[in-house]
């Protein structure tokens, strides 16, 4: 996702304290060097960081298999977050709670869900899709 972000246009990552060890050399050598390039931070306080970000006008959207609203529906022109779960739980309830907005990636076929790193990529890249419009 570090890579992507970059990638994409991203200013920046916030990642829960119980992510992955983003410091394992696996890890760093994923992200073809984007982890010195790209600003990243690990909240201590998941909620109280998005809390943060929300007093500074960032809208934040949840990835969710209950989103009321397809991916490409809302405007990202405007400061926008994304809240992206884990591989095998999704997000919390909590952490899902506290998004403006529950959005959804269209899946056919028997496919629940995408990986959080393919959802994620998609999200960034429709951000970057209508900003360069």
């Amino acid at each position: 996702m570090i890579r992507t972000g970059e990638g994409a246009g991203a200013t920046g990552i916030i990642m829960d304290k119980n992510t992955v060890d983003i410091f394992h050399p696996k890890t760093i050598r994923a992200t073809m060097g984007s982890l010195y390039r790209m600003p990243f931070y690990i909240a201590p306080d998941l909620p109280g960081a998005i809390l943060s970000l929300k007093k500074q006008g960032i809208s934040i959207y949840a990835a969710h298999l209950e989103g009321d609203m397809a991916y490409h529906q809302p405007d990202y022109r405007k400061p926008a977050g994304f809240l992206i779960g884990n591989e095998g739980n999704g997000l919390s309830r909590e952490t899902a709670g506290m998004a403006d907005t529950l959005i959804r990636i269209p899946m056919d076929g028997q496919v629940e869900s995408l990986n959080a790193a393919v959802a994620a990529a998609v999200l960034m890249y429709e951000v970057r899709r209508q900003r360069d419009r």
